[in-house]
Protein backbone atom coordinates (compact mmCIF):
# COMPACT_ATOMS: atom_id res chain seq x y z
CA UNK A 1 0.00 0.00 0.00
CA UNK A 2 1.17 3.35 -0.67
CA UNK A 3 1.08 6.06 1.83
CA UNK A 4 -1.97 8.34 0.63
CA UNK A 5 -4.32 4.78 0.97
CA UNK A 6 -2.77 4.46 4.49
CA UNK A 7 -3.56 7.80 5.42
CA UNK A 8 -7.12 7.21 4.14
CA UNK A 9 -7.77 4.28 6.23
CA UNK A 10 -5.73 5.85 9.39
CA UNK A 11 -8.53 9.10 8.69
CA UNK A 12 -11.33 6.47 8.60
CA UNK A 13 -10.64 4.91 11.94
CA UNK A 14 -10.04 7.82 13.79
CA UNK A 15 -12.77 8.97 16.36
CA UNK A 16 -14.42 12.63 15.47
CA UNK A 17 -13.94 14.72 18.14
CA UNK A 18 -15.62 18.12 18.84
CA UNK A 19 -13.83 21.19 17.50
CA UNK A 20 -14.42 24.42 19.72
CA UNK A 21 -13.67 28.13 18.64
CA UNK A 22 -11.26 30.17 20.47
CA UNK A 23 -13.98 30.28 22.95
CA UNK A 24 -17.52 28.68 22.79
CA UNK A 25 -20.13 26.83 25.24
CA UNK A 26 -20.92 24.26 23.98
CA UNK A 27 -24.97 23.23 24.30
CA UNK A 28 -25.71 20.24 26.28
CA UNK A 29 -26.62 17.01 24.42
CA UNK A 30 -28.18 14.34 26.50
CA UNK A 31 -31.43 12.46 27.20
CA UNK A 32 -33.28 11.11 30.26
CA UNK A 33 -33.04 7.66 31.31
CA UNK A 34 -36.36 6.95 34.17
CA UNK A 35 -35.64 9.48 36.82
CA UNK A 36 -32.00 10.46 35.83
CA UNK A 37 -30.39 12.73 33.14
CA UNK A 38 -27.61 11.53 31.00
CA UNK A 39 -25.33 14.37 29.22
CA UNK A 40 -23.14 12.70 26.35
CA UNK A 41 -20.97 15.58 25.63
CA UNK A 42 -19.78 16.75 29.27
CA UNK A 43 -16.13 15.84 28.78
CA UNK A 44 -16.54 18.17 25.76
CA UNK A 45 -18.31 21.16 27.17
CA UNK A 46 -15.50 20.85 30.26
CA UNK A 47 -12.97 21.00 27.33
CA UNK A 48 -14.56 24.38 25.27
CA UNK A 49 -15.08 26.29 28.76
CA UNK A 50 -10.99 25.02 29.62
CA UNK A 51 -11.97 23.93 33.01
CA UNK A 52 -11.61 20.73 34.71
CA UNK A 53 -14.81 18.29 34.47
CA UNK A 54 -14.44 17.91 38.32
CA UNK A 55 -14.72 21.72 38.88
CA UNK A 56 -17.56 22.08 36.46
CA UNK A 57 -19.38 19.12 37.95
CA UNK A 58 -18.94 20.12 41.89
CA UNK A 59 -21.07 23.40 40.06
CA UNK A 60 -23.19 21.99 38.52
CA UNK A 61 -24.77 19.21 41.35
CA UNK A 62 -24.70 22.50 43.72
CA UNK A 63 -26.69 24.70 41.08
CA UNK A 64 -28.83 21.57 40.00
CA UNK A 65 -29.19 20.66 43.22
CA UNK A 66 -28.92 16.53 42.47
CA UNK A 67 -26.05 14.90 42.48
CA UNK A 68 -24.18 13.42 39.83
CA UNK A 69 -21.18 11.34 38.45
CA UNK A 70 -18.97 11.82 35.38
CA UNK A 71 -18.86 7.69 33.82
CA UNK A 72 -16.42 7.78 30.22
CA UNK A 73 -17.37 11.37 28.39
CA UNK A 74 -21.40 11.36 30.00
CA UNK A 75 -22.25 13.18 32.97
CA UNK A 76 -25.30 11.03 34.91
CA UNK A 77 -27.47 13.44 36.92
CA UNK A 78 -29.56 11.89 39.62
CA UNK A 79 -32.68 14.32 38.95
CA UNK A 80 -34.66 14.68 35.78
CA UNK A 81 -33.46 17.82 34.35
CA UNK A 82 -33.88 19.81 30.88
CA UNK A 83 -31.66 20.89 28.69
CA UNK A 84 -33.11 24.42 29.01
CA UNK A 85 -31.71 24.51 32.69
CA UNK A 86 -28.34 22.95 32.04
CA UNK A 87 -27.22 25.39 29.19
CA UNK A 88 -28.54 28.65 31.51
CA UNK A 89 -25.91 26.97 34.86
CA UNK A 90 -22.90 26.53 32.75
CA UNK A 91 -23.59 30.46 31.03
CA UNK A 92 -23.63 30.79 35.10
CA UNK A 93 -20.54 28.72 35.36
CA UNK A 94 -18.67 30.23 32.84
CA UNK A 95 -19.80 34.07 34.02
CA UNK A 96 -18.60 33.46 37.32
CA UNK A 97 -15.31 31.18 36.99
CA UNK A 98 -13.70 31.76 32.99
CA UNK A 99 -14.58 35.36 31.68
CA UNK A 100 -12.59 38.15 33.16
CA UNK A 101 -14.69 40.25 34.90
CA UNK A 102 -12.66 43.20 34.02
CA UNK A 103 -11.78 42.71 30.00
CA UNK A 104 -14.45 39.97 29.87
CA UNK A 105 -11.95 37.37 27.61
CA UNK A 106 -12.46 34.01 28.24
CA UNK A 107 -8.55 33.45 28.51
CA UNK A 108 -8.06 33.00 32.29
CA UNK A 109 -7.32 30.33 34.50
CA UNK A 110 -7.91 29.31 38.18
CA UNK A 111 -5.36 29.70 40.97
CA UNK A 112 -5.34 28.54 44.46
CA UNK A 113 -3.53 30.22 46.89
CA UNK A 114 -3.14 30.12 50.94
CA UNK A 115 -6.41 28.64 50.75
CA UNK A 116 -7.96 31.12 48.78
CA UNK A 117 -8.95 30.72 44.94
CA UNK A 118 -8.55 33.39 42.38
CA UNK A 119 -9.35 33.95 38.62
CA UNK A 120 -5.86 35.29 36.80
CA UNK A 121 -6.63 36.54 33.03
CA UNK A 122 -3.82 36.13 31.28
CA UNK A 123 -4.82 38.34 28.53
CA UNK A 124 -5.23 41.99 30.73
CA UNK A 125 -3.33 40.66 34.31
CA UNK A 126 -6.44 40.90 36.44
CA UNK A 127 -6.17 38.65 39.19
CA UNK A 128 -9.29 38.50 41.37
CA UNK A 129 -10.31 36.04 44.58
CA UNK A 130 -13.32 34.59 43.80
CA UNK A 131 -15.66 31.90 45.59
CA UNK A 132 -14.48 28.68 45.87
CA UNK A 133 -17.20 26.28 45.30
Amino acid sequence: MNYETLLDKAYENVKATVECGRFEILKVKGHHEGTRTVISNFMQVAMCVRRTPEHLLKFLTKELASSGEIKGERLILSRRLSSKDINEKIEKYVNRFVLCPKCKKPDTELNEEKGKMFLRCLACGEKQEIQKI
